[in-house]
């Protein structure tokens, strides 16, 4: 079969019909999620995120810290977005979904800077206008998703570790941890670097692509 007959046969328009979100407030599950999402993924993503929605603000208030309802409705938040995120774009539906035809390395990425306003409110609101983190993480965050979503794909998974590994190094040695989300960061950089950004399957390397350089 050739590429046009099997960009336009019957199982291409079934599999794209598979990725159409539902109509209404489901579809906006979908979007979420990825089309047809089973129980299992639907309960694994939710049930863990609502029970860090209600755990991170209960922390936070047994710590020595005087909060603000803002700051712990922020904090309940976080919990829930990164716990869920961490778990949702970890599912096969969820790969299928964002890594469908068309989604190229420009909606990764628009992806990851939606979530410099994360940092933006944490710098804020729980940081007291720290700009230095707000650039330094974010400056961070932005390169390493860079670099993985112009990498060859079949690179991509090793290399997002990597970049995940030299964050936690800078969120443990480097930053000044923030009371109440000392958990923030390494679950930022997972669900973006890691989970998000790395496709379900990934090519196998080319002759070209394998062979090593020289020097």
């Amino acid at each position: 079969m050739s590429v046009s007959q099997a960009q336009t046969g019957p199982e291409a328009v079934a599999s794209r019909a598979s990725l159409q979100p539902r109509p209404g407030w489901l579809g906006g599950l979908d979007r979420l999620t990825g089309p047809k999402a089973t129980k299992a993924e639907l309960w694994l993503q939710l049930g863990p995120a609502i029970a860090a929605a209600i755990i991170a603000p209960l922390y936070a208030r047994s710590l020595p810290v005087e909060w603000t309802p803002l700051q712990l409705g922020l904090i309940a938040f976080l919990g829930l977005d990164m716990v869920g995120g961490v778990l949702t774009n970890a599912t096969a539906t969820a790969k299928r979904w964002y890594h469908r035809p068309g989604q190229g390395w420009r909606q990764h990425f628009a992806f990851v800077c939606l979530h410099l306003v994360h940092i933006l409110l944490v710098a804020l609101v729980l940081r007291s206008g720290d700009w230095g983190f707000f650039g330094g993480v974010s400056a961070y965050l932005l390169m390493a998703s860079l670099v993985i979503v112009r990498s060859h794909r079949y690179l991509q998974r090793p290399i997002a570790l990597g970049l995940y590994g030299l964050a936690l190094l800078g969120d443990r040695y480097w930053l000044t941890p923030t009371p109440g989300l000392e958990w923030l960061l390494p679950f930022l950089f997972l669900k973006l670097l890691v989970s998000h950004l790395v496709p379900e399957e990934t090519d196998r390397p080319t002759a070209s692509q394998s062979t090593p350089p020289k020097i």
